[in-house]
């Protein structure tokens, strides 16, 4: 298999792969939902389209394409475009502030940037004057253009920044794909699995956790704009929704709807990124929906989880808080002491990660480290040390900073 969603259109051309229910008005009544259906027929066809206004307008292989956007059914239309033009799709979050927005643009200089009109006044304080908005690239001219069968893992297919706008890692679309394929083996995904989106499709968990492995498998993304938990419970009961992966607090916003616990009665696995408070997850236990932990960077979208079917199991716990499991298939994990040594066996060290999973690397003005081994002293320069969470690439291993245990049993917990 492959990304290719032209392939998933040509084997099930009527399966549902979206389900926008985003409110059609701005001021519709709480729990009001548009349920708009789009296939995976036609969303490749909106991405061929989106790829012909993106030719039309110069971008090509090799090119950056920024878009600027709430949840919209367009972000993976335009992700797969410039799959197929070639091109990095970067998603900048539009939680960005004025002041935050202009720091991918410091390693980054893209062709063209796209946005949705409401972000007009972020775009603003976007160093970079060629943009076009959503509604504008529609009405661009279409050029016919020869599709690519992805990067062949060479070219970044996707870039994604940090919270605060930096650092920024490049994606290959190889490294893309084995992270769909560990979801799939880890969470047991399928085509017949409804997932509703509650983080944004500029965040990892958002994109690469949730709707890209959603729809590599052939199951259905249920897209709001913006999450609303009212929102959200309305549509998990309305399309049976039966997976989850979120952080605490949208999951915990959940909780505190009304007749939660009758309304998520289809869902039968949740993920959390990392730690959930007991009192939510009681939530979820009383509603009989198995939770898992998980725990995630941006430079590795998921590194390990708990089993569903052990969540409570003791050896799932060590000291006071819970483990977030073991690793996810094609992800290694070791821990190592502060002269660099490997421990083994019950330790606590610094964690450091491995496999096909992780990013190819931090992207700077020359590329990202891994097509700048030769540089890596340059790459890890000055223009980087605000950032407290960024970690280091080497040769093989990933070393995240992060400290952790491991438990006689093999599983991982933060420290």
């Amino acid at each position: 298999m492959t990304l290719s969603l032209a392939r998933r259109a040509e084997r099930f051309p009527g399966r549902t792969a979206v389900v926008d229910i985003s409110e059609e008005r701005l001021y519709a009544p709480a729990e009001t939902i548009h349920e708009h259906r789009i296939s995976y027929g036609e969303l490749s066809a909106m991405a061929t389209r989106t790829a012909e206004h993106l030719s039309a307008l110069e971008v090509d292989t090799g090119d950056v394409v920024c878009l600027v956007t709430r949840n919209r059914v367009a972000s993976l239309a335009c992700f797969f475009a410039c799959r197929r033009l070639g091109a990095t799709f970067f998603p900048i979050s539009h939680w960005l502030t004025p002041a935050s927005v202009e720091r991918p643009f410091d390693v980054v200089d893209p062709a063209l940037v796209v946005s949705e009109a409401a972000q007009r006044d972020l775009v603003r304080s976007i160093p970079f004057d060629r943009s076009v908005t959503l509604e504008e690239l529609a009405e661009a001219d279409r050029d016919p253009f020869e599709a690519t069968d992805g990067s062949g893992g060479e070219l970044p297919l996707l870039f994604l920044h940090g919270d605060d706008g930096r650092p920024v890692v490049g994606y290959s679309e190889r490294a893309l794909e084995w992270n769909c394929i560990s979801t799939l083996v880890a969470w047991g995904l399928s085509g017949d699995d409804v997932v509703p989106l509650v983080t944004p499709l500029s965040a990892v968990d958002g994109l690469v956790r949730a709707a890209l492995s959603t729809l590599y498998v052939g199951g259905t993304l249920l897209l709001d704009r913006a999450f609303d938990p009212g929102d959200t419970l309305t549509a998990i009961e309305a399309e049976d929704a039966t997976f989850l992966a979120g952080r605490n607090q949208g999951l915990s916003d959940l909780t505190a709807e009304s007749g939660f616990a009758d309304r998520v009665g289809s869902l039968e696995r949740v993920v959390v990124e990392g730690s959930m408070d007991d009192e939510v997850h009681e939530r979820y236990r009383e509603a009989g929906v198995p939770v898992a932990r998980a725990y995630g960077r941006l430079e590795c979208p998921t590194a390990f989880s708990q089993s569903f079917a052990t969540d409570t199991d003791a050896d799932e716990t060590a000291g006071d808080e819970p483990s977030v499991g073991r690793p996810v298939p094609d992800c290694r994990a070791r821990l190592v002491s502060d002269d660099g040594s490997v421990l083994e066996g019950e330790a606590d060290g610094r964690l450091e990660l491995s496999g096909a999973v992780l990013a190819d690397g931090y992207v700077s003005a020359a590329g990202t480290d891994d097509e700048n081994r030769d540089e890596s002293a340059a790459i890890q320069s000055d223009e980087h040390e605000d950032t407290g969470d960024r970690g280091q690439f080497g040769d093989d291993w990933f070393n995240t900073g992060d400290q952790f245990s491991r438990t006689a049993g093999g599983t991982y917990q933060p420290r």
